[in-house]
Protein backbone atom coordinates (compact mmCIF):
# COMPACT_ATOMS: atom_id res chain seq x y z
CA UNK A 1 0.00 0.00 0.00
CA UNK A 2 2.76 2.43 0.95
CA UNK A 3 5.95 3.25 -0.91
CA UNK A 4 8.96 4.31 1.14
CA UNK A 5 9.74 7.13 -1.28
CA UNK A 6 6.21 8.57 -1.28
CA UNK A 7 5.58 9.42 2.37
CA UNK A 8 5.71 13.21 2.12
CA UNK A 9 2.92 15.53 3.23
CA UNK A 10 0.72 17.45 0.81
CA UNK A 11 -2.59 19.18 1.42
CA UNK A 12 -5.75 19.44 -0.65
CA UNK A 13 -8.84 21.58 -0.04
CA UNK A 14 -11.50 19.95 2.14
CA UNK A 15 -13.35 17.88 -0.48
CA UNK A 16 -16.68 17.56 1.33
CA UNK A 17 -18.24 20.23 3.46
CA UNK A 18 -21.63 20.25 5.18
CA UNK A 19 -23.15 23.63 5.93
CA UNK A 20 -26.20 23.35 8.16
CA UNK A 21 -28.10 25.71 10.38
CA UNK A 22 -28.35 24.83 14.07
CA UNK A 23 -31.89 23.60 13.47
CA UNK A 24 -30.80 21.42 10.58
CA UNK A 25 -27.98 19.94 12.66
CA UNK A 26 -30.37 19.13 15.49
CA UNK A 27 -32.84 17.50 13.10
CA UNK A 28 -30.12 15.44 11.43
CA UNK A 29 -28.73 14.29 14.78
CA UNK A 30 -32.19 13.31 16.01
CA UNK A 31 -32.97 11.42 12.80
CA UNK A 32 -29.75 9.41 13.01
CA UNK A 33 -30.33 8.71 16.70
CA UNK A 34 -33.84 7.47 15.96
CA UNK A 35 -32.53 5.25 13.18
CA UNK A 36 -29.76 3.74 15.30
CA UNK A 37 -32.12 3.08 18.21
CA UNK A 38 -33.82 0.52 15.96
CA UNK A 39 -30.59 -1.48 15.64
CA UNK A 40 -30.62 -4.74 17.60
CA UNK A 41 -28.21 -7.62 18.00
CA UNK A 42 -30.15 -10.51 16.46
CA UNK A 43 -29.46 -14.19 17.08
CA UNK A 44 -32.32 -15.58 14.99
CA UNK A 45 -31.66 -15.27 11.27
CA UNK A 46 -33.36 -16.43 8.10
CA UNK A 47 -31.31 -17.86 5.25
CA UNK A 48 -32.67 -15.25 2.82
CA UNK A 49 -29.73 -14.29 0.57
CA UNK A 50 -28.11 -10.87 0.77
CA UNK A 51 -26.52 -9.57 -2.46
CA UNK A 52 -22.74 -9.39 -2.38
CA UNK A 53 -22.94 -5.83 -3.73
CA UNK A 54 -24.65 -4.70 -0.52
CA UNK A 55 -21.91 -6.24 1.63
CA UNK A 56 -19.24 -4.65 -0.58
CA UNK A 57 -20.77 -1.19 -0.16
CA UNK A 58 -20.97 -1.60 3.61
CA UNK A 59 -17.33 -2.66 3.69
CA UNK A 60 -16.39 0.41 1.66
CA UNK A 61 -18.08 2.47 4.35
CA UNK A 62 -16.06 0.67 7.03
CA UNK A 63 -12.91 1.32 5.03
CA UNK A 64 -13.58 5.07 5.09
CA UNK A 65 -13.08 5.22 8.87
CA UNK A 66 -10.25 7.28 10.38
CA UNK A 67 -7.16 5.40 11.52
CA UNK A 68 -3.78 5.95 13.13
CA UNK A 69 -1.44 7.54 10.54
CA UNK A 70 -4.08 6.58 7.95
CA UNK A 71 -2.60 3.07 7.85
CA UNK A 72 -6.10 1.52 7.78
CA UNK A 73 -4.98 -1.53 9.80
CA UNK A 74 -7.95 -3.76 9.10
CA UNK A 75 -9.03 -6.56 6.82
CA UNK A 76 -12.55 -7.91 6.44
CA UNK A 77 -13.19 -11.43 5.20
CA UNK A 78 -16.78 -11.86 3.97
CA UNK A 79 -17.76 -15.53 4.04
CA UNK A 80 -20.80 -16.96 2.26
CA UNK A 81 -19.39 -20.41 1.44
CA UNK A 82 -21.47 -22.98 3.40
CA UNK A 83 -18.53 -25.28 4.10
CA UNK A 84 -16.44 -22.45 5.50
CA UNK A 85 -19.32 -21.21 7.62
CA UNK A 86 -19.78 -24.72 8.98
CA UNK A 87 -16.08 -24.92 9.86
CA UNK A 88 -16.21 -21.55 11.60
CA UNK A 89 -19.29 -22.62 13.54
CA UNK A 90 -17.77 -25.94 14.60
CA UNK A 91 -14.54 -24.37 15.83
CA UNK A 92 -16.35 -21.45 17.47
CA UNK A 93 -18.69 -23.77 19.33
CA UNK A 94 -15.75 -25.82 20.59
CA UNK A 95 -14.23 -22.67 22.10
CA UNK A 96 -17.63 -21.67 23.50
CA UNK A 97 -18.16 -25.07 25.16
CA UNK A 98 -14.90 -24.62 27.02
CA UNK A 99 -15.91 -21.08 27.96
CA UNK A 100 -19.30 -22.07 29.37
CA UNK A 101 -17.79 -25.11 31.09
CA UNK A 102 -15.88 -22.73 33.33
CA UNK A 103 -13.13 -21.27 31.21
CA UNK A 104 -14.81 -17.88 31.18
CA UNK A 105 -14.98 -17.60 34.95
CA UNK A 106 -18.10 -17.47 37.12
CA UNK A 107 -18.45 -13.67 37.08
CA UNK A 108 -18.35 -13.38 33.29
CA UNK A 109 -20.74 -16.27 32.73
CA UNK A 110 -23.12 -14.81 35.34
CA UNK A 111 -23.03 -11.44 33.57
CA UNK A 112 -24.22 -13.13 30.35
CA UNK A 113 -27.31 -14.71 31.92
CA UNK A 114 -29.66 -11.78 31.05
CA UNK A 115 -28.53 -12.07 27.42
CA UNK A 116 -29.48 -15.75 27.23
CA UNK A 117 -26.41 -16.98 25.34
CA UNK A 118 -24.92 -20.47 25.39
CA UNK A 119 -22.39 -22.53 23.42
CA UNK A 120 -24.76 -23.20 20.51
CA UNK A 121 -24.23 -20.77 17.61
CA UNK A 122 -26.62 -21.76 14.78
CA UNK A 123 -26.56 -18.21 13.41
CA UNK A 124 -23.05 -18.86 12.14
CA UNK A 125 -24.42 -21.23 9.50
CA UNK A 126 -27.91 -19.79 8.99
CA UNK A 127 -26.97 -16.15 8.38
CA UNK A 128 -26.06 -15.72 4.69
CA UNK A 129 -22.84 -13.83 5.46
CA UNK A 130 -20.18 -13.90 8.13
CA UNK A 131 -17.80 -10.96 8.15
CA UNK A 132 -14.62 -11.71 10.06
CA UNK A 133 -12.76 -8.62 11.22
CA UNK A 134 -8.97 -8.80 11.37
CA UNK A 135 -6.62 -6.23 12.91
CA UNK A 136 -3.33 -5.80 11.06
CA UNK A 137 -0.52 -5.53 13.59
CA UNK A 138 1.96 -4.50 10.91
CA UNK A 139 1.97 -3.77 7.20
CA UNK A 140 4.52 -4.00 4.42
CA UNK A 141 5.99 -1.42 2.09
CA UNK A 142 6.05 -1.99 -1.64
CA UNK A 143 9.51 -3.53 -1.28
CA UNK A 144 8.26 -6.09 1.25
CA UNK A 145 9.78 -4.59 4.40
CA UNK A 146 7.58 -4.11 7.46
CA UNK A 147 6.19 -0.92 8.90
CA UNK A 148 4.44 -0.49 12.22
CA UNK A 149 0.73 0.24 12.45
CA UNK A 150 -0.46 2.65 15.13
CA UNK A 151 -3.56 2.74 17.34
CA UNK A 152 -4.63 -0.55 15.85
CA UNK A 153 -7.39 -1.54 18.36
CA UNK A 154 -8.84 1.98 18.30
CA UNK A 155 -8.77 2.18 14.49
CA UNK A 156 -10.33 -1.24 13.98
CA UNK A 157 -12.97 -0.47 16.59
CA UNK A 158 -13.99 2.70 14.77
CA UNK A 159 -14.13 0.90 11.41
CA UNK A 160 -16.23 -1.88 12.91
CA UNK A 161 -18.65 0.71 14.28
CA UNK A 162 -18.92 2.22 10.81
CA UNK A 163 -19.62 -1.26 9.44
CA UNK A 164 -22.36 -2.08 11.94
CA UNK A 165 -24.05 1.27 11.25
CA UNK A 166 -23.79 0.72 7.48
CA UNK A 167 -25.30 -2.77 7.72
CA UNK A 168 -28.20 -1.45 9.77
CA UNK A 169 -28.74 1.45 7.37
CA UNK A 170 -28.95 -1.12 4.56
CA UNK A 171 -31.82 -2.87 6.35
CA UNK A 172 -29.76 -5.78 7.65
CA UNK A 173 -29.35 -7.28 11.08
CA UNK A 174 -26.04 -8.25 12.61
CA UNK A 175 -24.59 -10.05 15.60
CA UNK A 176 -21.04 -9.67 16.85
CA UNK A 177 -19.43 -12.87 18.08
CA UNK A 178 -16.06 -13.18 19.81
CA UNK A 179 -15.05 -16.76 20.62
CA UNK A 180 -11.87 -16.85 22.66
CA UNK A 181 -9.28 -17.65 21.44
CA UNK A 182 -9.85 -16.98 17.74
CA UNK A 183 -6.55 -18.08 16.23
CA UNK A 184 -8.37 -20.79 14.27
CA UNK A 185 -9.76 -18.07 11.99
CA UNK A 186 -6.34 -17.30 10.52
CA UNK A 187 -5.96 -20.90 9.39
CA UNK A 188 -9.57 -21.27 8.26
CA UNK A 189 -9.48 -18.08 6.17
CA UNK A 190 -5.88 -18.04 5.03
CA UNK A 191 -4.90 -14.83 6.76
CA UNK A 192 -1.25 -14.01 7.60
CA UNK A 193 0.39 -13.94 11.02
CA UNK A 194 0.41 -10.12 10.88
CA UNK A 195 -3.37 -10.14 11.34
CA UNK A 196 -5.24 -10.82 14.57
CA UNK A 197 -8.91 -11.87 14.38
CA UNK A 198 -11.09 -9.50 16.37
CA UNK A 199 -14.64 -10.70 15.85
CA UNK A 200 -17.11 -12.52 13.65
CA UNK A 201 -20.17 -10.55 12.51
CA UNK A 202 -23.16 -12.58 11.36
CA UNK A 203 -25.17 -10.60 8.80
CA UNK A 204 -28.58 -11.17 7.30
CA UNK A 205 -32.31 -10.78 7.82
CA UNK A 206 -34.13 -11.59 11.07
CA UNK A 207 -36.24 -14.72 11.30
CA UNK A 208 -40.00 -14.26 11.57
CA UNK A 209 -39.85 -15.40 15.21
CA UNK A 210 -36.68 -13.49 16.08
CA UNK A 211 -36.39 -12.24 19.65
CA UNK A 212 -33.98 -10.03 21.57
CA UNK A 213 -33.21 -10.11 25.30
CA UNK A 214 -35.35 -7.68 27.27
CA UNK A 215 -32.18 -6.59 29.06
CA UNK A 216 -30.71 -5.43 25.75
CA UNK A 217 -33.27 -2.60 25.61
CA UNK A 218 -31.99 -1.13 28.86
CA UNK A 219 -29.56 1.62 27.94
CA UNK A 220 -27.72 3.93 30.31
CA UNK A 221 -29.10 7.48 30.36
CA UNK A 222 -27.05 10.32 28.90
CA UNK A 223 -26.07 11.51 32.38
CA UNK A 224 -24.34 8.18 33.03
CA UNK A 225 -22.37 8.02 29.79
CA UNK A 226 -21.29 11.64 29.34
CA UNK A 227 -19.92 14.68 31.11
CA UNK A 228 -20.15 18.24 29.80
CA UNK A 229 -17.60 20.83 30.93
CA UNK A 230 -18.66 24.25 29.62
Amino acid sequence: MFAKDALGYSAIPLPDRATMTDAEMAAAALAFHARMRTRHSVRDFTDRPVPRAVIETCLRTAGSAPSGANHQPWHFVAVADPALKQRIRAESEEEERQFYAGGGGDEWIKALEPIGTDASKPHLTIAPWLIVVFAQRWGTFDDGTRYKNYYVPESVGIATGFLLAALHHAGLCSLTHTPNPMKFLNAALGRPASEKPVMIIAVGHPAADATVPAAAKIKKPLADISTFLE
